[in-house]
C-alpha cells in the first residue's frame, strides 16, 4: 500500500482531485446563483440605481462627530497593531 505521502505527491492523482474539486465548485456556484436568483437577489457587485437609493437633493448628510478621546483611543490601538506587526516582522526575519 502506497504511504500518504507519496500519494500527495502523485501528479496524476492531484490533477484528478483538482479537476473533481472545480466541478464541485462549479455546481456550487450554479446553485448559488439559482438561489440567488429565487431570492431576487443580484450577484456581487455594484447594486442597480433605484430611485429610492438616490441621495436626496435637498439636504447634505449630515457628518458624525467623533470625540477626541475616541480619535486618541483610535489611533493607540492602531500604533499597537503596528507596533506588534514590526515586532512580528522582525522576529520572522
Amino acid at each position: 500500500m502506497a504511504r500518504p505521502t507519496q500519494l500527495m505527491n502523485d501528479p496524476n492523482l492531484l490533477a484528478a482531485a483538482l479537476e473533481g474539486l472545480l466541478l464541485q465548485k462549479e455546481r456550487l456556484d450554479e446553485q448559488i446563483r439559482q438561489l440567488r436568483e429565487a431570492m431576487g437577489k443580484r450577484s456581487p457587485g455594484r447594486p442597480a440605481k433605484s430611485a429610492s437609493a438616490a441621495p436626496s437633493e435637498g439636504k447634505p448628510r449630515k457628518r458624525r462627530k467623533m470625540s477626541a478621546a475616541a480619535r486618541k483611543r483610535i489611533a493607540e490601538a492602531q500604533k499597537k497593531r503596528w507596533s506588534e506587526y514590526r515586532k512580528q516582522q522582525k522576529a520572522e526575519g
